[in-house]
């Protein structure tokens, strides 16, 4: 009767809390016929990408604005290079990347390749797999200026399509609200700071202002990361969700997992503590209502029933908004649990050296000593 109590009383404030971190406020609607005089720069760091490149260049030509591409190929063997080169229609330039040095993460050194030559005010920073819907991009320079804001970064729809897509990559975004309130996030005031490294509109002169992302250079979580160093700075920032800005692939479940595994840990910051107090909250919060409403006696399992609702409730916004079964929450206890077993096989290969894994490069804890950044 305790636990469900406890858990019960933990969802009513967590549905409660102004930052109201279960909604889907922070919108972005892309308008086809928003057009821009402001030039910007695109970098688009990519590495085997010769599958998503076209769909994402394609739709940046669609864009009623000037833009400058740089497609920095970050040691890619699909023929990137040439794919990208052969779309018709853009301002494009396609670089070589070198290896990355020792202490650099993949991307982010990509990134700061391609800073070198960026000469206009507003700068892109676009992942190889996402497309932009018509509009996009005038309406997110409108916003920045509208409203002064600095950096404002949108977090992508996923695919929609397949069982594992379309159900768990919306839970994994409902888990990134909880731990960065975008309503927070987007607050000056507030010391949260989040961004959705997969599309980031910024003006140069913030990356130069935070030294660029050489600061950075072996932080897992990259895009929380700069949005933190940018609001530290006195910038002001933005996240939001949108359903004009897509991923292109569906995210299979061993996908899921590798990506997941690839920051929870650093997420912990490596703290076997916080591991311990996350695995004890996922289980008071997520996975001890389902549990006693079914094995409880009453009046523990009604109690129980109530956490389990509210729970369920706190899902349909996301779920309305990404077109799941409204009643998706239903089945929330079975994603916490998989996230949660997710968390333990990052920690468990952290255990082993193996700091991070992606896009076929493995960066082993020797190569950041000295407690890089998350």
């Amino acid at each position: 009767m305790i636990l469900a109590s406890l858990s019960t009383l933990i969802w009513l404030l967590m549905l409660l809390w102004p930052a109201q971190a279960w909604r889907m406020n922070e919108r972005l609607t892309a308008d086809p016929g928003k057009t821009s005089d402001d030039a910007m720069t695109v970098l688009i760091p990519a590495r085997n990408e010769a599958d998503t490149l076209p769909t994402t260049l394609d739709a940046l030509s669609r864009q009623k604005l000037p833009l400058a591409i740089r497609v920095l190929d970050d040691g890619s063997t699909d023929g990137t290079c040439a794919v990208a080169a052969a779309v018709p229609g853009l301002s494009l330039v396609v670089e070589r990347v070198p290896e990355p040095p020792a202490g650099w993460m993949g991307k982010l050194w990509a990134l700061q390749w391609g800073l070198r030559r960026v000469e206009t005010e507003w700068l892109l920073l676009l992942d190889a797999d996402i497309a932009l819907e018509p509009g996009t991009l005038p309406v997110l320079l409108n916003k920045a200026r509208a409203e002064n804001l600095d950096f404002l970064s949108v977090m992508a729809s996923p695919y929609g399509r397949g069982f594992w897509d379309c159900w768990l990559m919306p839970v994994f975004i409902y888990f990134f609200k909880w731990v960065y309130p975008f309503r927070l996030s987007n607050c000056p005031r507030s010391g949260v700071a989040a961004a959705a490294g997969g599309c980031v509109l910024t003006r140069r002169q913030v990356i130069e202002d935070i030294g660029g992302f050489d600061p950075f250079r072996g932080a897992v979580i990259d895009d929380c990361t700069l949005a933190r160093a940018v609001k530290k700075r006195g910038f002001r920032t933005w996240i939001g969700v949108s359903r004009d800005v897509r991923m292109q692939r569906a995210h299979r479940f061993s996908q899921i997992w590798q990506m997941v595994v690839r920051t929870a840990y650093a997420q912990l910051a490596y703290s076997p503590l916080l591991l311990g107090a996350c695995t004890l909250a996922l289980a008071v919060v997520f996975l001890a209502p389902p549990v006693l409403f079914l094995i409880a006696p009453p009046p523990a399992s009604l109690v129980a029933g109530v956490a389990w609702l509210l729970m369920m409730t706190s899902e349909i916004p996301i779920a309305r908004f990404y077109g799941q079964w409204r009643f998706a929450g239903f089945f929330l206890p079975v994603a916490a649990l998989l996230f949660l077993a997710m968390t333990w096989h990052s920690a468990f290969r952290y255990g082993l050296g193996i700091r991070t894994r992606w896009k076929g490069r493995s960066y082993s804890r020797r190569d950041f000593p000295g407690g890089p950044p998350r």
